[in-house]
Order: C-alpha cells, then structure tokens, then sequence
C-alpha cells in the first residue's frame, strides 16, 4: 500500500533498548481516564456496566471515540471462557469505528476528526519474519496482542475491547476508515470482513472457480458477497431452507440443502474451494467430499471442540484442509479499501448496549442476519 506505513515494530514501536521489554523504550503510563463500558466478571455472569481505566495517550498513539461495535461470536467464547484465555473482568469488542480524538506528539497517520477503526488485535512483536512481511496476526514472538483480554507488550496492562467509550492504541494498529459508507455496516469488516477476505485472496480464489460457502452468519455472508465481488460461481451450502432467498439476495448463484443427501450427492466432486464459516460443531468429512481433485476447504469458523477428519477424505482427491484467521495490517486496509470502492458492508441489526446479552442469546439460535452492531451512543 503506497499510503499505509509498514508496521515494522513492537505494538507498532522500535525494539526496545532498555529494560529488556519489547517496545518502545520503557515509559510509565501515569495518566488514567476513566471510561464507560460493558465487562463479564466471570464465565457465567452477564455483561454489565464497568468503568475501566484507559491511558492518555502515548507519543505514537491514537485516542478514538468509539461510534459502532460489532458484536462477533468470539465475543461469546471469550465472555464464557470457551477457548480457556480469557482474563476477567473482560470487556469485549474487536470490530470497532470511531472518530480520533486525540493523537500523540510524536503520531504520522491521524490527525482529530479522522474516521478510524481498531480491529482484533492491537501490536505484535514487530521483527519476527511474519510481521516483517505485515503478517502481524501470525506473529511468531510471543503472538500478536489482541485488542482485548490480552497484555499489550509496552505497558503489561490487561487490554480492553471496543463495548466502550473509548479506545487508545499505536497508529500502526489503527486504520483509515472511509465515509463512503455507512459506519455501522463497516464496523464487522474489521473482523468478520477481513476474516473471509483473507482466506479466499490468499487462495486467488475468483473468476472461473466454484466456491462453496458453509453457514450463512456474520462470516458466511461476507464471504458470499467476497466470492460473488471476486467473480466466482458461489453455492450457499445451508442446513436452513429459509437462508435460500437472502443467500441469493447477497450474491449467491446456487444454494444447496445440506440436510438433502440427494443434493449433496449431486454435488460431489464439484468444487474447487469451499469455505467454512461455521462456529459449532458438525461434520467436516461431508464437505470435503464436495471437493474436486485438489480441491482446498478453508475453515475460518472455531468450533469449541476437537474436528475429527478422515484422512481418506483428503487422500482421495489430493484435497487440502487449511486454517486462515485474520488479514495482517496491510491486508485489512487494502480489505477496507476494495469495500469502500465496490459499495460492501455488513448487513446488520443495529442495538443498544442493554441489549448485549439478549443479542448473545440470539447469536447462539442463529437469530440474527447477519451480524449485530452495537450503538455506542447508548452507554454512557
């Protein structure tokens, strides 16, 4: 990207030479803010008001008021300790718009009243090979430091998510949001967007392929509308006959029952990739059967539990079964950008924060199309 700085630091600072820390050179954070948000004390209470402690910000940091957050099923898992990580109390929230409120002196990239975004992670190591090619998401030094339940590398404070007022973060984990379109339909694209568009760049997926998508949620269809935008033939592959009309409203050119064993016996062999969204557990060896001769099924869904594979599966059409998480910074600014130029947003149900724990109730039924964002104008 001519215009994005290439992150090259720790939290998006110069190694450090003095006290043995990553990061920039050791500076105590003495000024508090003290700032309204939503936090799970434990695994099994809701979420409910907590005033956290937010830092000023540092020279190369961004200060942003947080206008819109999305709601992500990570959310959930964290919130209830499912991937056993979670330190509480936790505010959660990693698809997060604002506008900057405040730069640091030493800070290139923003300036006050810039639309910006934060999405799932906040600084990683800066000088492994992974984040030296703006592959910061998989950072082999230590990993990259999500934005919330983890230890951001240059203060050790326990980092906090976006169901809040207010976020402060380094400028090489901020990114440039346009205003073309409208704030509350970007704000997934920092998770459930980059999530999908990652995976299916990195495997040139486009014109002339057939791809079939697993799950019509908040992954599943930005990965309809990605696939149809890339010039594929797309194939919604649903256990719910109801998602076949908003399946092709979003860009889908075929949709097959998965509950219909004659369909999928149909389609055996037929496509040349098949990305699975899907967050619960269910059956992998009956997607990849739908492959082709080296045929790819990405999965990008995190069910709690073990998958089991059948190796033959594989073996028998020379098939592969990869992973993809996040885009690196990079990845998810050119993301942005390609959503801004074609007109892609989420679609989604607007909500007021009191209403988080209901929407966690309703995620878990599938009871949302497709992705809840959370007014932040309502916590105060």
């Amino acid at each position: 990207m001519k215009t994005q700085k290439k992150p090259t630091r720790s939290n998006g600072t110069k190694k450090a030479t003095d006290k043995g820390k990553p990061g920039r050179p050791s500076q105590e954070v003495t000024t508090k803010r003290a700032t309204p948000a939503y936090a799970a004390q434990a695994p099994d209470t809701p979420l409910a008001p907590l005033q956290i402690q937010r830092r000023a910000p540092l020279p190369e940091d961004v200060q942003l008021e947080i206008l819109y957050c999305g709601v992500c099923h990570s959310d959930i898992h964290m919130a209830r300790n499912e991937w056993r990580q979670t330190i509480y109390p936790v505010v959660p929230g990693h698809e997060i718009v604002g506008r900057v409120t405040a730069v640091g002196n030493k800070g290139t990239r923003f300036k006050t009243g810039d639309l910006a975004g934060v999405g799932v992670m906040v600084g990683s190591c800066g000088h492994c090979p992974n984040c030296r090619k703006g592959l910061q998401q998989y950072c082999t030094d230590g990993g990259m430091v999500g934005t919330y339940s983890a230890r951001d590398r240059i203060t050790g404070e326990i980092t906090q998510g976006g169901y809040s007022k207010q976020i402060v973060t380094h400028e090489d984990f901020v990114f440039r949001i346009s205003d073309k379109l409208p704030l509350s339909g970007v704000a997934p694209l920092l998770c459930a967007g980059i999530t999908t568009y990652s995976p299916l760049r990195h495997w040139k997926v486009g014109k002339g392929h057939k791809l079939g998508v697993v799950g019509l949620g908040g992954l599943g269809h930005m990965a309809v509308k990605f696939g149809a935008s890339f010039g594929a033939e797309v194939t919604m592959l649903s256990t719910s006959p109801d998602k076949e009309k908003d399946a092709r409203r979003l860009g889908a050119h075929k949709f097959a029952l998965t509950s219909d064993a004659a369909q999928l016996k149909k389609l055996a062999g037929y496509f040349d990739f098949i990305i699975d969204t899907v967050s619960a557990k269910h059956d992998y060896n009956q997607y990849l059967g739908l492959l082709a001769t080296d045929g790819v099924m990405m999965c990008v869904g995190a069910p709690p539990t073990p998958a089991e594979v059948q190796v033959f599966s594989l073996i028998g059409g020379r098939r592969s079964l990869g992973g993809s998480g996040i885009g690196g910074i990079p990845e998810t600014q050119e993301m942005l950008d390609y959503c801004a130029k074609h007109g892609i947003t989420s679609d989604i149900e607007l909500i007021d924060i009191a209403s988080i724990n209901k929407a966690y109730e309703r995620m878990l039924k599938s009871d949302v199309r497709y992705r809840f964002v959370v007014d932040m104008a309502s916590l105060s």
